[in-house]
């Protein structure tokens, strides 16, 4: 039953603190979001949603100038349905100069729709849905490419995607040392003392090299224009996760992380928007023809996964229309789910 629908007939007030109603769109808050989003059903719902496909053209990016001619920032909007089910719509700006403001460079909306009637159903805290879907994929992905006795996680950022990192791995593999790396130390320590609050053992470090040689999983969440991880640092058997760069100016690694890896990405798309992939390419360290699959292929299983113990793997996301529209399908699904059983 539509929860707007619902909660008028009933004449029932929601707390607001949940959810505001709207009719006939529900607004749902940013910790109703989150707190529908476990990463263990949306890992599950990405690889439903990987293995049933749906509408995803091209994400639109559009480029923001300031007065002064140069670059502010960029506004994507990523659309996706699926026929006869839902349509969903997020909108994304991303300013990196909003570091020297303190407040985080990306924000995002997404407004869910019925694909049958075009009625809109709820607008969604789209912050919540990217961080939470960002990580859940690179999850689902090392789900398939990391060791199975994966236990030692370094993180290279400390924003929104990195804060859960550590918590979306763990859903997968047995995660329990985490190392944080970020350009302001203090950041990374902060971090690392939140993650040590959720039973992790955590600490910061100042050495990136150093971090990266001991780690079975590097996961990378920056806005960095230039490589951070050098393929030469990496030990055998680690399996490097890029989730950062999402433009061909950004990147995370070096060429060699790429010539020394077998390569996997989360859709064709990054083929030709991710930096990392480009400028490898550009290096003649990586071919198109070198990728082994995406993250569809691997939910289908038509690629193999990791192969042995000892190989380097490597995952690059650029992010996907089709992980906002199952995440935001959970969201909703489950919201339905509870006010039904709260009326029984």
């Amino acid at each position: 039953m539509h929860w707007t629908r619902w909660a008028f007939s009933c004449r029932l007030k929601p707390d607001p603190r949940l959810i505001q109603v709207a009719s006939p769109l529900i607004h749902i808050s940013a910790a109703t979001t989150r707190r529908h989003l476990a990463f263990a059903p949306l890992i599950a719902a990405l690889r439903q949603m990987f293995i049933g496909g749906c509408e995803v053209p091209l994400r639109h990016t559009h480029h923001i100038i300031d007065p002064a001619g140069a670059a502010a920032g960029t506004l994507l909007l990523m659309p996706a349905w699926r026929v006869g089910a839902r349509l969903g719509l997020k909108t994304v700006s991303v300013f990196p100069g909003n570091a020297a403001l303190g407040k985080p460079a990306l924000h995002s909306t997404y407004l869910l729709f019925d694909a049958r009637s075009g009625e809109p159903l709820a607008l969604m805290a789209g912050d919540e849905i990217t961080t939470r879907r960002t990580a859940a994929a690179s999850a689902l992905a090392a789900s398939h490419l990391a060791r199975a006795d994966a236990s030692r996680l370094l993180i290279v950022g400390a924003g929104r995607v990195a804060a859960v990192m550590a918590e979306a791995m763990r859903s997968v593999r047995p995660i329990h040392e985490v190392t944080v790396w970020n350009r302001h130390a203090a950041a990374a320590v902060t971090l690392a003392g939140r993650l040590c609050e959720q039973g992790f053992d955590a600490h910061a470090t100042t050495d990136l090299e150093a971090a990266t040689a001991q780690a079975d999983i590097v996961s990378c969440a920056t806005l960095s224009g230039t490589p951070l991880i050098h393929g030469a640092w990496l030990r055998p058997g680690t399996h490097l996760d890029l989730v950062g760069g999402f433009s061909p100016a950004m990147r995370e690694s070096d060429a060699a992380c790429f010539s020394r890896s077998r390569v996997y990405v989360d859709t064709p798309e990054a083929l030709l928007k991710a930096g990392d992939v480009l400028q490898a390419i550009a290096e003649a360290a990586f071919a198109e023809t070198d990728l082994q699959g995406t993250l569809a292929s691997l939910c289908r299983g038509e690629c193999d996964g990791r192969q042995t113990d000892g190989e380097l793997t490597l995952f690059k996301s650029v992010g996907s229309a089709l992980e906002d529209l199952a995440a935001a399908e959970l969201v909703y699904e489950l919201l339905n789910e509870r006010v039904l059983n709260d009326a029984v």
